[in-house]
């Protein structure tokens, strides 16, 4: 069971926070998709100190996004205490420690799963952050550093013992990236040494691969992050699967398409410019069109455009072709 105050699941599925993807636009497609618990993309606690604007807007969050995490990483124990502050006037549900990004520039300043090379100074961030805000602080972190320092267990003690009310396992080392299989087999093993809900993330791209998360290793929570990204529909797959045993029947052009323009509204209602929205939402075509007839000339016409009425005519004249084919 995953319960942190009022916010209780059974067999929840998680957004994971991700750079330049769960801005509020896809946060809110993924809520009506099935998520449970949505994060925000993970805030540079130099950025907020800083006062810089883009950081900051990173933190807008939504009702009808809630439960929603904001998460934030920095290597600084005081700047991350008044980040965390700073979050917290946002009036998330939960304040979420990225200890797990393993990116060199921000391991490099000991941010991040940098952290996780000197266990006694996480520690004591999380306890700091704990003691300075009033919501939940919850912790993202990996196995270890590197294949000679899977400290997972006692990490986890460590961090239920500073106050984190729940943690989130990537199941690689840092030293790995996304490469390898993960590992999950340690989210049983730290289920043994702490109370607090324990999450997996790593290796979920797939409905299949959410259940077999939970039936494997008594997982309290799965978070999804890449698998997400190409297919945001992998929540509601995956909680019909786990609900039913049952799979539900494969996504239509239509499905596709049309999920895809909704996508977009939602991206430019939350931007200042159209354009600002069209030009990012260019790395979703790939994922929103896999597997359709024709497909990569209608993503190269669509790269032509910074503007939602081209595309939404585009994509609705191709999906009456794909439509007329079938027919045929």
């Amino acid at each position: 069971m995953f319960k942190i105050d009022k916010i209780e699941f059974e067999k929840p599925l998680l957004l994971a926070p991700m750079e330049d993807v769960t801005g509020l636009g896809f946060r809110r497609l993924c809520k009506e998709m099935g998520a449970d618990i949505v994060y925000t993309e993970f805030v540079n606690s130099d950025g907020l100190i800083r006062k810089n604007k883009k950081t900051a807007k990173k933190m807008e969050i939504r009702e009808e996004e809630r439960p929603v995490g904001i998460q934030i990483y920095g290597a600084d124990i005081d700047t991350m205490v008044e980040a965390a502050k700073m979050a917290e006037e946002m009036n998330p549900d939960i304040i979420d420690i990225n200890a797990g990004c393993w990116v060199k520039k921000v391991v490099k300043r000991g941010a991040g799963s940098g952290l996780l090379k000197d266990p006694d100074y996480m520690e004591a961030m999380v306890a700091a952050i704990v003691k300075a805000v009033k919501i939940p602080v919850t912790v993202k972190t990996r196995i270890g550093w590197d294949a000679d320092s899977i400290i997972i267990c006692e990490i986890a003690k460590r961090l239920e013992d500073a106050g984190a009310r729940e943690l989130t396992i990537h199941c690689r080392h840092s030293r790995q990236g996304h490469s390898g299989e993960p590992e999950w087999f340690h989210i049983s093993d730290i289920k043994e040494v702490v109370d607090i809900p324990i999450v997996l993330n790593g290796g979920v791209f797939t409905a299949e691969d959410a259940k077999r998360a939970f039936d494997e290793t008594g997982a309290d929570g799965v978070m999804i992050a890449r698998g997400a990204i190409n297919h945001p529909w992998i929540f509601r797959e995956a909680k019909y699967l786990i609900e039913t045993n049952k799979k539900l029947p494969e996504l239509t052009a239509e499905d596709r398409i049309k999920t895809a323009l909704k996508h977009l509204k939602y991206e430019i209602e939350y931007k200042d410019e159209e354009r600002q929205a069209v030009i990012p939402f260019r790395k979703y075509y790939t994922g929103y069109l896999k597997g359709l007839y024709g497909s990569s000339k209608v993503r190269q016409e669509l790269m032509k455009y910074v503007e939602y009425a081209p595309i939404e005519e585009i994509l609705l004249n191709y999906l009456k072709e794909l439509n007329n084919f079938a027919e045929e």
